[in-house]
């Protein structure tokens, strides 16, 4: 059985990825206690009453632990991976990985130095209904692809953030923060690791501290298909969700469209797949669909140069982001 350590527990995302590792069989056997935000730390320890918590070092220096999960703040990231990585240990790690270029070279370098395996959680490795969608694309139902939209709203929550969510050198711009998602998804999508970036924005609206980046919005390409993508921090308070999360399809023979977190007024639950092609429509219902990526990040069969081709993509859209001005109003 697999052996990991989850170290920087600084976001809420440490709870799912430190279950989805226990579902696949591996075995937690301590926690770093070090983190910026103590809500998070009460609810790992709340979630996992049986692991112990034991400090940082002590974890590394642990030759029977085979990799760690780290939730850290996004900008410290890269750092703790490396240093994960050079104790002899593979890495699971939260997006964003990293939140500069310079980061990713040094992550890239380690890989190549120690031969661990650094790997992302983003949101379309864990989305039955994405990977339910994936399958049909192969498949040739909806003819060849054309475009792809993706409409990622979340919630702010801004009395669960601590400081640094709000510091952008912390989390990297929205782009690279949240947008890293839709990037991955397109790239998978269109089946390929390089994309054209076409525009890039970014904008604060309003939202407090001034400058903090609430919305973006991102177009894609390859020679074959186009990509738009729009994030923003504007869920309203009365969605039952944190954020209705859309995908939309479009082939020369078919359409496909996700409903990730709802039906709004419809179906109740999540991962709602339509489809639409010459033989009529459909509804399939994706929530009980099996996920493999923990699974296979335990077997060592994810491939490593995706993961580092959406990271590269995510900070340069992010760097040629023209922004809005929050002082235009209509």
């Amino acid at each position: 059985m697999a052996r990991f350590a989850a170290i920087g527990l600084d976001h809420r995302h440490i709870y799912d990825l430190t279950e989805g590792l226990l579902a696949a069989g591996a075995e937690c056997v301590g926690y770093d206690p070090v983190t910026t935000d103590g809500r998070v730390l009460a609810g790992f320890r709340k979630r996992f009453p049986r692991v112990p918590a034991v400090f940082r070092q002590r974890l590394l220096d642990d030759p029977s632990i085979d990799f760690v999960v780290i939730a850290a703040k996004p900008s410290d990231r890269a750092a703790l991976s490396i240093r994960a990585m050079r104790a002899g240990k593979d890495v699971l790690c939260d997006k964003p990985g990293v939140t500069t270029a310079e980061q990713l070279a040094a992550v890239r370098a380690a890989v190549r130095e120690t031969g661990r395996v650094w790997s992302i959680c983003v949101g379309r490795v864990a989305s039955p209904s994405i990977q339910a969608a994936l399958s049909v694309v192969r498949s040739g139902e909806l003819g060849r692809l054309v475009q792809m939209v993706n409409l990622a709203p979340h919630r702010l929550n801004r009395a669960l953030r601590p400081g640094w969510f709000f510091d952008k050198p912390a989390y990297g711009g929205i782009i690279n923060d949240i947008g890293v998602h839709a990037i991955d998804t397109f790239l998978a999508f269109a089946g390929t690791e390089t994309a054209e970036i076409v525009s890039a924005t970014v904008g604060a609206f309003g939202t407090e501290p001034p400058g903090f980046e609430d919305f973006a919005e991102l177009v894609l390409q390859t020679p074959s298909v186009r990509g738009y993508c729009r994030m923003d921090w504007f869920t309203p308070d009365g969605l039952p969700t944190w954020g209705d999360g859309r995908l939309f399809l479009v082939g020369t023979e078919g359409t496909l469209e996700l409903r990730k977190n709802l039906d709004i007024e419809g179906r109740p639950g999540t991962d709602h797949m339509f489809i639409a092609n010459k033989s009529g429509t459909r509804h399939v219902d994706c929530s009980t669909l099996a996920v493999t990526y923990y699974r296979d990040f335990l077997a060592k069969t994810l491939p490593q140069e995706p993961v580092f081709a959406m990271c590269a993509l995510a900070l340069d859209a992010q760097a040629r982001a023209t922004r809005y001005s929050a002082e235009v109003r209509p």
